[in-house]
């Protein structure tokens, strides 16, 4: 086994020198941007389009979550072996497919006649999406020396950031506009661009041969594909009231047990044992299933909480989100100059959680009456707390990690995060569900006709046909107010999530040495 060879520290290059030097580096990272916002947009730009895509493929709303699941699921099965797909094709020739492959599934899913053939190509397009992330990370560190990297960090994270609240915006304004396809060929034009870039600038690292880790992958991918069926499908099987969903937990948890011991005792891991005993890498993989819930839950709870309980438009539901991304912009910029000048990033971590947490906080006591402001306020403190977590976090975790090593650190990361987001949104669907019923059932024992002269037996006679059009009144008001109490019951379960995560802050480790300062030498290289 020739494992010798791989270096025990890490051995970063010296200041000015990136370790990928390349030409027009501006150009590239743009042409990684573009890769990067695309791919993280498809996450969430479907969403809005979705009761257009049920009438026009036949699906049921049941049915139709399918397009979004199938795209998640996907990815985070694919991402583990970024690693040693970049090691073994050479991370160019990966880069290059990956995006090529995204591209003609965005077309194909454009062109979609019936749900099968949606969800076929939707699952496509998450094979390809799921390279391009760790790969854009791993090629923004590899062209940058180490004092720009905080610099580039911050750059991808706000594409990272920011592209799930734009998403909601620019589906909702392509489906009003044009059609919904038009969602999926948006893509068309960016990915040529983004492809010519790439295709002239793009370095390689080198060539590692490695055996693949089969029995690995097969493990996880069944741990991660039975784990997301059980929490979609739980609450329409009545969880544990049904065989199927006692047999997919079975599976998920059989499978990510053999997984864990076969990550501990194989001769050649799927993931190098090292990155397990990185602590840094450790705690920032926790901390990124965290942000995915936070961040992606919120994210699929506020656009028809805004639309159906507050009245708003689709495009006017996105522009109140939008804070969030001016918040994420703001303090990503903040975090990278503030880390570059010897700021300790953990101090900016749990700075970022706490914010987050205080924003979630502020949630759980919005009412029905309240006008906008609160949801902008709220939304830009959140934004302003992800951005502080996103890049002080990425340099502690990658500032320990030797070279070669990046891109498998990265696919990490990418799925604990992609995990994350996919049970997140599971399991706040289902407990917005059970608090709705149990609300309604809490609610409906107190209208009586005292409280409400217009309930009235003699009266509702009178009234005829009148009195059961006042009784749907009720019964809709108290829908309403049974909804709104189960949105603020997940924003509850998202704060204690939230604030339990900030003592992870204490197992990590500041990164040794001081941070390097900016080489004007190096520029303009």
């Amino acid at each position: 086994m020739a494992t010798a060879a791989r270096p025990s520290a890490p051995v970063a290059p010296p200041p000015g020198v990136a370790s990928l030097p390349v030409s027009h580096r501006g150009l590239l990272t743009l042409g990684v941007m573009l890769a990067t916002i695309m791919q993280i947009l498809d996450t969430t730009i479907a969403n809005v389009a979705l009761p257009h895509m049920q009438t026009a493929l036949g699906a049921t709303a049941d049915t139709v979550t399918w397009v979004l699941t199938s795209y998640i699921v996907a990815s985070a099965i694919a991402i583990p072996i970024t690693g040693w797909l970049s090691d073994r094709i050479g991370s160019r020739n990966l880069f290059l497919v990956s995006t090529i492959g995204f591209i003609l599934a965005s077309a194909l899913c454009g062109m979609a006649q019936s749900l099968p053939q949606m969800v076929a190509f939707r699952i496509l397009q998450g094979i390809s999406a799921a390279f391009m992330n760790p790969l854009s990370q791993t090629v923004l560190l590899d062209i940058n020396p180490p004092e720009r990297q905080a610099k580039a960090m911050s750059i991808w994270g706000m594409g990272i950031m920011v592209g799930p609240i734009m998403g909601p915006v620019i589906g909702g304004w392509l489906t009003d506009n044009f059609d919904w396809r038009w969602v999926f060929y948006v893509n068309l034009p960016l990915g040529v661009i983004c492809v010519a870039i790439l295709w002239w600038l793009l370095p390689s690292r080198p060539i590692r041969k490695r055996p693949f880790d089969l029995f690995g992958f097969a493990l996880l991918s069944l741990g991660i594909s039975a784990l997301q069926l059980m929490l979609d499908r739980g609450q329409g099987e009545d969880w544990l009231g049904s065989t199927e969903i006692w047999v997919e937990m079975l599976l998920a948890v059989i499978a990510l047990w053999m997984f864990a011991v076969h990550m501990a005792t194989a001769k050649n891991p799927m993931f190098e044992r090292d990155l397990w005993r990185n602590r840094n890498l450790v705690t920032a993989i926790f901390f990124m299933l965290v942000i995915g819930v936070v961040m992606m839950a919120t994210m699929a709870l506020l656009p028809p909480m805004l639309q159906s309980l507050y009245g708003h438009s689709v495009f006017d539901t996105g522009v109140l989100l939008m804070p969030r991304g001016l918040g994420v912009v703001l303090t990503m910029a903040i975090s990278a100059q503030l880390t570059q000048r010897g700021v300790d990033p953990r101090w900016l971590v749990g700075l970022g959680m706490t914010l987050a947490a205080y924003s979630l906080w502020q949630m759980m006591h919005w009412s029905l009456e309240m006008g906008s402001t609160p949801i902008i306020i709220s939304g830009f403190l959140q934004g302003l707390g992800m951005g502080l977590v996103f890049m002080p976090l990425n340099g502690i975790a990658f500032a320990t990690l030797p070279p070669q090593q990046r891109t498998e650190g990265s696919s990490l990361m990418n799925l604990s995060r992609s995990i994350g987001a996919s049970v997140g949104i599971s399991i706040v669907t289902t407990l917005l569900a059970r608090s709705i019923q149990v609300s309604h059932a809490a609610l409906v024992p107190n209208i009586t006709a005292d409280r409400l002269a217009t309930l009235d037996p003699n009266l509702l006679q009178i009234l005829g046909g009148s009195g059961e059009a006042v009784l749907a009144m009720a019964d809709a008001e108290i829908n309403r107010q049974a909804m709104m109490i189960g949105y603020l019951n997940d924003f509850w379960a998202m704060a204690v999530i939230t604030a339990a995560s900030v003592p992870l802050v204490l197992f990590l480790r500041r990164p040794k040495g001081p941070v390097a300062k900016p080489d004007p030498a190096a520029a303009g290289h």
